[in-house]
């Protein structure tokens, strides 16, 4: 199964899913290109594996170059890693089922436009909950409103900063991440034979 990952930021979960490929992990996925919306340290991780990187500017005609790129690359899953523009509703609808995000919440809470980053750990401490965590999810027109593929969860400790949240949340990341796109890719795998 053929990936592009969208990247926007350090690359923690294209290096994961890097490191999943290289061990075995994850069997039947390559990556076949990585889009970054800005130069980021992602771009860094992916030259040290020789991958394809696009850097993209951010505008209207965003959502265009991406489609352009999936298609020349035979894409069959789009991961959204940490990737911050908004995709068009075109889109996510052309690509339903075959794109997915990680949000840093177990949504439906804590989601939805703007919330992302720092912002969703400090909505989870106001609101006083005692347990957060991560979800994979599909994309689709409505800011994470897609069906849940996977969540991992994780205590809420008193005393906790959005920083402690921070450090929690990628662990569980790391997880439900290559959970989600090996059971996506075995899925592909049985389909196409």
């Amino acid at each position: 199964m053929n990936i592009a990952v969208l990247v926007s930021g350090g690359g923690t979960n294209l290096q994961n899913i890097i490191n999943a490929i290289d061990s075995g992990e994850l069997k039947y996925a390559k990556i076949q290109a990585v889009i970054a919306d800005r130069d980021c340290f992602a771009i860094e991780r992916a030259l040290d594996k020789d991958l394809d990187i696009f850097l993209l500017e951010r505008g209207k005609n965003l959502s265009k170059e991406i489609q352009e790129i999936l298609s020349e690359k035979n894409i069959d899953l789009i991961v959204l890693a940490g990737f911050l523009s908004i995709l068009s509703g075109d889109l996510c609808v052309q690509w339903k089922g075959k794109i997915i995000n990680i949000h840093p919440a177990l949504l439906p809470k804590f989601g939805g436009k703007g919330m992302y980053g720092a912002r969703v750990h400090q909505a989870v401490l106001e609101a006083g909950e005692t347990e957060s965590g991560a979800t994979v999810h599909f994309v689709t027109p409505g800011v994470d409103e897609g069906e849940i593929i996977v969540q991992g969860t994780f205590p809420v400790e008193e005393g906790d900063t959005v920083s402690d949240l921070q450090q929690k949340v990628m662990k569980v990341e790391q997880k439900i991440l290559i959970d989600a796109i090996n059971k996506i890719s075995s899925d592909h795998s049985d389909i196409t034979g």
